[in-house]
């Protein structure tokens, strides 16, 4: 008795037509590798095709549609095809076009989350209480609507502002709550008011028969839930559901398909849980996590063979992904040959990460032995946090390298810099009137547009700057009130800032610092709640930070000038700089990954927000970055990051202890101490049982250049440490000597207790600096601070 093949009786149930259709030949699947034509013949009930990073997974989801088409499964407008973003849906149908070799046309449901809702909202938008004709509104309208209902509502906006509100309702939108659905848990958001006001917004938005993005697939997601005749339409139309990068799917998407999908199961799910790096803006690796729970016997199809890298890099990436607890599990491998390990190197301080890096460009652009010649387009710097630019950007402006930035303003262009650089040219340059037309009113100052055109039309009548036509504004009495006095105290400022820089001795440094507090301009930040505020602030301590290498505050500035103006737009190749984010989806030949130091990466802010949670996020991160490198991949670390003019030292990232040794080559540049203070010098163990400190040359502390270059800037010594302590090997699961309510010393906190231990880091809550987490040889009982040389 023959087995039943369901194949066989599904073609022999076909009109002839269709099985016409199904006999033509498919040239498509001929270069597909076993798990993706596994993944393409896979056509009927759930499947969760795993694809890890540059295993080809478009190149099987096409070829999937293009089967679907092919075999006469389905007609173009039946099949439901879900990605992110416009360029990927314009990609996948030219691809599938490439594919049959004929346009296709036809494929009306094949787009963004966002474009297939608004086609499904605008047929049926009468039940959910608006018109067809709905507007959708952008960002800024959004805020402005917001701050309409804020100020009717007697809340003070300054201290809670639009935007704020804007990323609160975003998120609860993201996870499908309808102002009823808030749970209590969060009733207190946004002054206790949030939930009130969400309501408010969309009876507003009601009003103006408008939504925003966050309503096209809440909207969507009501009618499906509230009329299942229209929910039950729409399954029998999508007879195939495709969704591309399902890893990033937030919990509104995740209902969206789920109801549409219950019907016939034929969904079928393409992701990587290893590549989950969005939750910040509501993505949930849950959703791939628990794929086969969602759609019992569904089919799990591992695109494991990478055409990407080179099988150092692979397995540098799958060592560090594999600490991850919550994820699902692969093994990549290439065919492709060894090539270079993933190479690891500790810097003194950011400053020599950022010039061995532009040296090593400059190397591979030219060829070695060792590797071949590279264009500076086929080279990536990925930062963590966007403030580590500035330090690559002023390296390459520097020696005349040509750069990129990718997914964002150069560091110098942005908002937060170019304010800060505007109030630094009043204080050199009173006279300045671009920089104080830029800034008179930021932050604000109570200067309205008329007072502003007023000032303009007194310089130009009288001839005389924007300054001195604000003085004699003040003194005619032309503006009063609290203005008046905001606009007195701005002047003021300027003249005593621009008389500081007159003034011998005066560190430049401090007084920019000095700026920036009296301006406003600081606290303004500080206190703005949305969530770039937090990067805008690392950028102006970034900014102080490339202050220490200028005399003055002119000097500083004419070099940005300078370079910037001579900056080459029209140079063919460029090396790019962009954030780990920004890369996904990107490869390169060659990849530095900067900055490598807990607190940076992880980030220490993810960490606090969200737990073990953040740290896996994190690490996919990491993840990610290893990935994007076919060829070379360099990881570096600094032992010493200035921040707001003061030197912190700084610890590998716990990432790097998570590298695989036999994979990765570890380089020494010159003068890297191996057992002084610093990270470099307490290097985590690595490579089962080798150090960092033991692979790296031994070499005096004190005579590197860093340190060099640290006594001559003024740099305070450190505190020297015993030689046994010198020698201890950081690691998260050691047992400190100190115990709690240990009285210790630190050179720089003085006294404190011990109120905290996580293996060898402490928290001490200093007599005068408050709590702080040290790591426990920076400290010593406080018995023997007496005999601790400084």
């Amino acid at each position: 008795m023959t087995g039943f093949d369901e194949s066989e009786a599904f073609e022999a149930a076909l009109p002839l037509s269709r099985r016409a259709m199904a006999a033509r030949p498919a040239p498509y699947l001929d270069d597909l590798n076993p798990a993706q034509r596994a993944a393409v013949d896979a056509l009927d009930g759930p499947v969760l095709m795993l694809a890890g990073a540059g295993t080809g997974k478009t190149k099987a989801l096409t070829a999937r549609i293009a089967h679907l088409l092919t075999t006469g499964r389905a007609r173009p407008n039946e099949i439901l095809a879900v990605t992110f973003t416009n360029k990927a849906a314009r990609e996948m149908k030219d691809r599938v076009g490439r594919l049959l070799g004929e346009a296709v046309e036809g494929m009306p449901w094949m787009g963004t989350f966002h474009s297939i809702s608004v086609k499904i909202l605008r047929r049926h938008a009468e039940l959910v209480g608006l018109k067809s004709n709905f507007t959708i509104l952008d960002t800024d309208d959004q805020i402005r609507l917001m701050k309409q209902l804020i100020v009717a509502a007697n809340i003070d906006e300054k201290r809670w502002p639009a935007r704020m509100l804007a990323g609160l309702i975003d998120g609860w939108k993201n996870r499908a709550l309808t102002p009823q659905k808030v749970p209590n848990s969060e009733a207190a958001a946004f002054n206790h008011r949030g939930t009130e006001l969400y309501e408010q917004y969309q009876e507003r938005l009601k009003t103006l028969n408008a939504v925003d993005f966050g309503d096209l697939l809440l909207h969507v997601l009501t009618i499906f839930q509230t009329h299942p005749d229209v929910l039950a339409q729409y399954q029998r139309w999508f007879r195939y559901i495709l969704v591309d990068e399902y890893q990033d799917t937030n919990v509104a998407q995740y209902l969206w398909l789920r109801l549409l999908a219950q019907a016939h199961h034929n969904i079928c799910c393409v992701g990587d849980d290893d590549q989950s790096i969005y939750g910040w803006r509501g993505a949930e690796v849950g959703n791939i996590l628990r794929f086969e729970k969602d759609f019992p016997g569904a089919t799990v199809i591992r695109l494991e063979q990478n055409y990407r890298s080179t099988p150092h890099i692979l397995a540098a990436a799958s060592g560090v992904i594999a600490a991850n607890a919550g994820r699902l599990g692969k093994t990549l491998w290439t065919e492709v040959e060894d090539g270079h390990k993933v190479r690891l190197i500790g810097h003194w301080d950011g400053e020599e990460e950022a010039r061995w890096i532009g040296e090593e460009v400059e190397r591979l652009q030219k060829g070695t032995r060792d590797f071949r010649r590279m264009s500076l387009n086929d080279m990536a710097i990925l930062v963590r946090a966007s403030h580590q630019m500035r330090a690559f950007e002023d390296r390459f402006l520097t020696i005349g390298l040509p750069y990129r930035v990718i997914g964002g303003p150069r560091f110098y262009e942005r908002l937060e810099v170019r304010d800060a650089m505007a109030y630094f040219r009043l204080a050199v340059s009173p006279d300045d009137d671009l920089a104080f037309e830029r800034v008179v009113n930021t932050p604000k100052r109570g200067l309205g547009d008329k007072a502003q055109q007023t000032i303009q039309v007194i310089a130009r009548q009288n001839g005389v700057t924007l300054a001195e036509a604000a003085r004699i504004l003040l003194a005619e009495g032309g503006i009063s009130g609290k203005g008046a006095g905001q606009l007195r105290a701005f002047l003021d400022g300027i003249e005593r800032w621009h008389q500081a820089t007159l003034r011998p001795g005066q560190s430049h440094i401090e007084l920019a610092e000095t700026i920036l507090e009296e301006s406003g301009y600081t606290e303004m930040w500080q206190q703005d709640k949305t969530p770039e505020a937090p990067g805008r602030l690392e950028n102006l301590k970034s900014l102080i930070e490339g202050l220490e290498e200028f005399d003055n505050l002119q000097g500083f500035l004419e070099h940005v000038s300078l370079i910037m103006d001579n900056d080459s737009e029209d140079a063919v190749e460029k090396v790019s700089i962009m954030t780990l984010h920004a890369a996904k989806g990107l490869e390169f030949p060659a990849v530095f990954l900067p900055g490598w130091e807990d607190g940076l990466f992880p980030s220490q802010r993810s960490m606090d927000e969200s737990g073990l949670k953040g740290l896996e996020e994190e690490r996919r991160l990491a993840y990610v970055g290893i990935t994007r490198a076919e060829e070379l991949c360099t990881i570096s670390f600094a032992a010493n990051r200035r921040v707001y003019g003061q030197w912190q030292s700084a610890l590998p990232s716990r990432f790097i202890d998570e590298l695989p040794g036999e994979h990765v080559e570890v380089l020494t540049p010159p003068g890297l101490y191996g057992g002084g203070f610093g990270a470099a010098g307490m290097a985590a163990g690595f490579g089962g049982g080798s150090t960092i400190e033991q692979k790296a040359a031994k070499a005096d502390v004190y005579n590197s250049p860093g340190w060099k270059r640290m006594q001559a800037r003024g740099a305070e010594r450190p505190m020297a440490q015993p030689q046994e302590a010198r020698n201890m090997v950081i690691d998260a699961t050691a047992v400190s000597s100190f115990v709690l309510d240990d009285r210790v010393f630190h050179q720089k906190f003085g006294y404190g207790t011990v109120v905290g231990i996580e293996g060898d880091k402490l928290d001490v809550a200093f007599d005068k600096a408050g709590v702080k987490k040290i790591v426990a040889r920076f400290v010593v009982g406080a018995a023997q601070a007496d005999d601790v040389p400084f």
